[in-house]
C-alpha cells in the first residue's frame, strides 16, 4: 500500500509535537503504516493522532500513546517481546521493526485472524499472534525481555512476571478505569511514568477454548 511522503512526513511532525521525540520510536511508527493496519472505511484517519473503532469494541490507541509505550519499553535488537492485546496489529508491527520477534495475545478471534492477514501481507516473519488469554502470558516462547499490557490492570499479573527474563522490562497501565499510571517494572523496581487512560483488561478469550503453547 502506497502512501503519500508527505503525508507520512506530517505523520513524523505530529508525533513529535505530540512529545514523541525518541528517534527508534519515531522510526517504527513509521516503518509500520497505520494506514495498513487501520479498518478500512477509517484509513483516511490512520494518520491522524486519534483512537479508531474496531469490532467487539476494542480500540486501535492513538498512535502518539503507541509512540509512548514503544519509548518506555526501551526495546533491544535481540529482545523478544510478549505484547497483551493485539488489536488491530500495529503497536506489534511497530515493535517488529526493533525487536527479534513479538509475540501477541488476542481475546478475539476475527481481530487475532485479521492481525494475522496484516502480518502475513507485510512479510513480519516473526511476529505471531495467538488466540489467549493476556493475564497468563504465553510460556511457550518465554522468557521475555520486554512484556507489555495494552489494557489496564490493578496489578501485573504473576504469570507475566514468571515469564519475564532477568532484567526485563514489564510495563502495562495499572489503576481503575479512571485513574491509571504507565508502570515500567525492572529489576524489582518500579517507575511511574505518568498518567495514561486505556479500557481495562478483559479476562478469557471469546467462545471456545484458547490456543495451548505448543
Amino acid at each position: 500500500m502506497s502512501i503519500d511522503p508527505a503525508r507520512l512526513m506530517r505523520f513524523v511532525l505530529e508525533m513529535r509535537q505530540a512529545g514523541i521525540t525518541d528517534a527508534r520510536a519515531l522510526s517504527a511508527l513509521e516503518r509500520a503504516p497505520r494506514t495498513h493496519y487501520a479498518p478500512g472505511h477509517l484509513e483516511g484517519l490512520a494518520l491522524d493522532d486519534v483512537a479508531l473503532p474496531l469490532a467487539h469494541g476494542q480500540t486501535m490507541t492513538k498512535p502518539s500513546v503507541i509512540g509512548r509505550i514503544i519509548t518506555a519499553l526501551e526495546v533491544q535488537p535481540t529482545d523478544t517481546v510478549l505484547e497483551i492485546g493485539t488489536g488491530s496489529g500495529f503497536q506489534a508491527a511497530a515493535l517488529s521493526t526493533l525487536a527479534s520477534k513479538v509475540i501477541t495475545l488476542e481475546r478475539w478471534r476475527e481481530l487475532a485472524a485479521d492481525a494475522r492477514g496484516r502480518f502475513g501481507t507485510a512479510r513480519l516473519m516473526r511476529t505471531y499472534c495467538h488466540v489467549a488469554d493476556g493475564a497468563e502470558g504465553w510460556e511457550d516462547e518465554a522468557p521475555y525481555q520486554r512484556i507489555v499490557v495494552n489494557a489496564a490492570l490493578d496489578d501485573f499479573p504473576e504469570a507475566l512476571f514468571e515469564q519475564l527474563a532477568p532484567g526485563g522490562v514489564l510495563l502495562a497501565p495499572l489503576g481503575d478505569a479512571q485513574n491509571q499510571r504507565l508502570i515500567r517494572y525492572r529489576n524489582g523496581e518500579r517507575e511511574d511514568l505518568g498518567a495514561i487512560k486505556l479500557a481495562p483488561l478483559e479476562r478469557g478469550v471469546e467462545e471456545g477454548e484458547a490456543e495451548q503453547p505448543a
